[in-house]
């Protein structure tokens, strides 16, 4: 309860405040900022995603704006040779407001990056955008191969089915590249798994079939259960280092990160960042209201 009443309150407390904790998780509002906190990861021997914060807007002017941003990033980092590539949310692009605009946007942010022998990752929002978000990937992997892939979330009751249906599709000489998640939405019971060990399981069951099947792995998970459970698996299946990597958050379980990283597994770091950090510390608040704990914590007690 005291969790839920703090997570409600935080958007109505002065911006600054909410920075205390913010600043952590975040790279900070500018891409010069951003290139800063990748460039020190990559000294780690740690890779990045990048991602632009924004999502859900009301506007195609909106749409075109990220686009154009989303362009720029993807040159000066790579014009600076940051070892990295790039996330984005579909609803950035008008996905609930006009899905052809949508692709439109996406297909020259792809192609930017395919330019630059870089990638995109589409990630997955909630439930009512999961059919366009898998239509739209489908589409832009025929088109882009080997620079697009895409977020399944683990707590999805759909997912596997998801993963079955893909295992059909055409390759074109890529393996299908998938980050898997838990999931974060707050979704009804009929859409997806509620209890925490149940997600757990159907996350090995997901990752399980992706190594059947020859598709690359993002394992994104804190939890250091599914770090070692993930491990075995990889041994079970003698996963190639090439088709798997370990991600995580930005700010996020630093220790379990360095201890992947030391045991010589590949690790990219998703680095969030830009003017809307506020909406989205806000959000993720919201979602998973056991963060208020370790936020108060942050306001009060150094490191």
């Amino acid at each position: 309860m005291f969790n839920k009443v703090i997570s409600h309150l935080l958007p109505y407390m002065p911006e600054k405040l909410v920075w205390l904790f913010s600043k952590r998780y975040i790279a900070g509002e500018t891409i010069t900022e951003a290139i800063e906190a990748a460039r020190k990861l990559n000294e780690q021997q740690i890779e990045v995603t990048i991602d632009l914060l924004g999502e859900f807007i009301s506007s195609l002017e909106q749409a075109e704006d990220n686009k154009n941003e989303y362009l720029q990033i993807i040159e000066r980092f790579t014009s600076e040779n940051i070892q990295g590539n790039f996330s984005l949310k579909p609803t950035m692009f008008g996905l609930l407001i006009d899905q052809e605009v949508c692709y439109r946007h996406l297909s020259e942010i792809i192609g930017k990056a395919a330019e630059r022998n870089s990638f995109v990752r589409i990630d997955m929002e909630d439930s009512q955008c999961v059919d366009a978000e898998l239509s739209l990937f489908k589409k832009l992997k025929k088109e882009f191969s080997g620079h697009v892939g895409l977020v399944v979330q683990a707590y999805l009751r759909r997912t596997l089915d998801d993963l079955t249906d893909f295992s059909k599709f055409p390759s074109n000489g890529h393996p299908l590249n998938f980050r898997l998640c838990k999931g974060i939405y707050v979704e009804p019971a009929q859409v997806a798994f509620k209890e925490y060990q149940e997600v757990r399981t159907h996350f090995l069951d997901d990752l399980e079939f992706m190594f059947q099947n020859k598709m690359f792995a993002g394992i994104a998970t804190h939890d250091k259960f599914l770090v070692d459970e993930s491990l075995k698996l990889i041994e079970k299946y003698q996963v190639s280092k090439s088709m798997y990597e370990f991600q995580m958050l930005y700010g996020v379980t630093p220790e379990l990160r360095n201890s992947i990283v030391d045991a010589g597994h590949r690790m990219r770091v998703y680095v969030p960042f830009g003017k809307q950090w506020f909406n989205y510390s806000t959000r993720r608040l919201k979602e998973n209201p056991k963060i208020a704990s370790h936020i108060i914590k942050a306001l009060f007690f150094r490191g």
